[in-house]
């Protein structure tokens, strides 16, 4: 049961356009005058926001980005963001046809809401408000982790050796080595004093990513930028919230993101890293349920 709606959870399937079959995880009465649906981040899955969800009233929609989780990989060459964005369109279309809808993205989930501006507009108007969760509108290629000279070009090189290795394995394989990659997911992902519990669910959400989506990815989220798409949502009610310490997207990201959407609030958390889904999962489900 959700908290707070006494409406069971039903799991689905919804197949997109062009194929793919995402896995959908729908609670709350289906007749709430709005809905909240909730986008995961790059290489987790619609279970990263499992403490944010049971927190909100009403109507909650989740699911897996294609490559994702349960969700199957799609052709190839469809593991971008745009396709995020148009696999979002369709499902919005299908399960939420009509009333209002609240977004909220983490990370690559961010992202895809600022593509849906850019590529359908017209579903703005339905749109009753925004939670960008540390996120960026661009400027991701070539990021160091703040980690400086040497060490940066070492970081760069090291990334795409991985990277091709990754593409090789097969998802179980994958699933293996999470477990021995906690410590550097840890320092990656998390701010100060990171719950372990929480550091292995994120791996293991990791180690069900599609390993070649997992790449694709990757590419897309270099190629993102969409700073122009925020003139699109500037008169949505949004929110931006950054931790301090996320060497992903650090907190100039944010504030990139308040300046193109002067109506925002900007909320920095200190000492919380990337994963404020589970690092500060109380204030970002405050944050939503105030645009409700």
């Amino acid at each position: 049961m959700t908290a707070g709606t006494g409406a069971p959870r039903v799991d689905g399937r919804f197949v997109t356009s062009d194929g793919t079959a995402l896995h959908v995880v729908d609670t709350g009465p289906r007749d709430a005058g709005v809905t909240t649906v909730l986008l995961h981040g790059w290489t987790l899955d619609h279970t990263s926001w499992d403490l944010v969800a049971a927190r909100l009233p009403g109507r909650v929609l989740r699911y897996d980005h294609r490559g994702h989780g349960g969700s199957g990989p799609g052709p190839a060459g469809t593991a971008t963001i745009a396709r995020c964005a148009d696999d979002l369109a369709e499902l919005l279309a299908d399960r939420v046809p009509t009333g209002r809808v609240v977004l909220a993205g983490h990370s690559m989930g961010g992202m895809t809401i600022m593509a849906l501006a850019e590529q359908h507009p017209s579903l703005l108007d339905r749109v009753a408000g925004v939670v960008l969760v540390a996120t960026s509108s661009g400027d991701l290629a070539g990021s160091t982790l703040g980690l400086p000279g040497v060490l940066g070009r070492a970081f760069l090189a090291g990334e795409k050796a991985v990277n091709r290795r990754i593409a090789r394995l097969r998802r179980a394989e994958l699933l293996k080595r999470t477990g021995v990659a906690r410590p550097g997911l840890r320092w990656l992902l998390f701010g100060r004093r990171p719950s372990w519990r929480h550091v292995a669910v994120t791996a293991a959400m990791v180690g069900r990513c599609h390993p070649v989506a997992m790449v694709a990815f990757r590419d897309s989220l270099d190629e993102h930028d969409r700073r122009e798409a925020l003139a699109a949502l500037a008169g949505v009610p949004a929110v931006v919230l950054a931790g301090s310490r996320d060497r992903l997207t650090p907190p100039r990201h944010a504030r990139v993101l308040a300046d193109g959407l002067p109506h925002a609030e900007l909320v920095i958390h200190p000492g919380a890293g990337h994963m404020l889904p589970l690092e500060r999962a109380d204030a970002v489900a405050a944050r939503i349920t105030a645009l409700l």
